[in-house]
């Protein structure tokens, strides 16, 4: 499993950073649509497959999660260790979240006010929880108002290289799922997608950054947990899924020194030649290009 260097200039939370993210799926669904029968998302235009930003933050949680959920108290945060924590705020606990909002209010001593914001109750959420440094959130729903967070990292969607095919398989299984029926097996349904590589956008902004509080050690876990959020998100619905590329443009200054669209369009991917239905990673081509970065970004390509 990768590690990182909270040392390395790509983890230095007062700089820019903008990263490109490559995934594949192979007989799997990486993120099925509930409108559509839970089959994998798609553009009904270009038929590219989509996986929602949703989807890859939530994967990013897990991984938080799988560190640090054994040192959790009732409020889904590590309190016994000094500066930044790393609880989860939106996390499948069972816990309200006003209730975890309330609970810095009061430690804070704070009185119940819904109009105005209390930013001394909003630094403490910052501090305890990692998403909401990270990602942002509304924390004006309950008697403490708290104010809204804008994350520092925001996600695309992902979409597909190429158009994808939805297919929805039909199983059967021997678990019977009403009393006293007499068939011995049962029908079911299996939405997959054969092969697709998908890409998405990320961004990771200084100022905002600062305001959240974010350490490198927080931007070290970011990236580590992209490298190895697949890892620990197995299941058969998904198939077999793989990160196949992280590429991180660090820029010299908190608001940069190039467009992030110039920079991402460094990174060709495309079909080989001859290839008609792709169904590997060995299908496609990756043209990395450095001539056009300029002397003030860098890129680094922390998946090899």
């Amino acid at each position: 499993m990768m590690t990182i260097n909270p040392n390395q200039p790509y983890c230095n939370p007062e700089v820019r950073h903008d990263f490109v993210l490559l995934f594949d799926v192979r007989d799997g669904n990486p993120n099925g649509d509930p409108d559509a029968g839970n089959l994998p998302r798609i553009d009904p235009e270009t038929m590219q497959g989509i996986v929602t930003d949703v989807c890859l933050k939530r994967k990013i949680r897990n991984y938080i999660d799988l560190h640090y959920a054994d040192q959790y108290n009732a409020l889904d945060y590590n309190e016994d260790t000094e500066g930044n924590l790393y609880g989860i705020f939106v996390r499948d606990s069972g816990v309200a979240l006003n209730t975890k909002i309330a609970h810095a209010a009061e430690t804070q001593g704070a009185a119940k006010e819904k109009k105005k914001a209390n930013l001394d109750i909003r630094r403490e959420l910052c501090r305890r929880y990692y998403d909401i440094r990270m990602f942002g959130a509304v924390l004006s729903t309950g008697d403490y108002n708290a104010g809204q967070v804008r994350g520092p990292v925001q996600l695309t969607f992902a979409r597909s290289i190429d158009p994808i095919v939805p297919l929805d398989l039909s199983i059967t299984r021997v678990a019977i799922t009403r009393e006293g029926e007499q068939k011995e097996t049962e029908m079911g349904r299996k939405p997959i997608v054969s092969y697709a590589l998908y890409r998405a956008h990320g961004f990771f902004s200084a100022p905002l950054a600062k305001d959240t509080g974010v350490s490198r050690q927080d931007l070290a876990l970011l990236w580590e947990a992209i490298l190895n959020m697949f890892e620990h998100d197995r299941s058969a619905a998904r198939g077999e899924m793989a990160l196949r590329g992280l590429y991180v443009f660090t820029h010299t200054s908190e608001r940069g020194d190039a467009h992030a669209h110039t920079l991402f369009e460094t990174i060709h991917v495309q079909r080989k030649d001859g290839v008609e239905a792709p169904r590997s990673f060995a299908d496609y081509q990756v043209d990395l290009r450095r001539d056009d970065l300029g002397d003030s970004v860098t890129r680094y390509d922390l998946h090899r």
